[in-house]
């Protein structure tokens, strides 16, 4: 048998994965009122330099060379 190895950067593979439609208030409220260390992760995730050196050296030093 084949085997290929793909890889999509996070933002392609998540536009494939449909969200579950949220019921409640407060899961819609935590969805769009993120805590700070969320948005820290997620703004190192999405910057490829950060996401590889936060893999090498740890998300806090990463972030803080990148965005401190």
């Amino acid at each position: 048998s084949l085997l290929v190895d793909i890889k999509l950067k996070k933002e392609v593979a998540n536009a494939f994965v449909k969200r579950q439609k949220r019921s409640s208030i407060y899961e819609r409220y935590f969805e769009y009122y993120k805590n700070p260390m969320e948005q820290m992760h997620e703004r190192c995730e999405n910057y490829p330099p950060c996401d590889y050196l936060s893999d090498q050296i740890g998300f806090y030093l990463a972030y803080n060379r990148f965005f401190g």
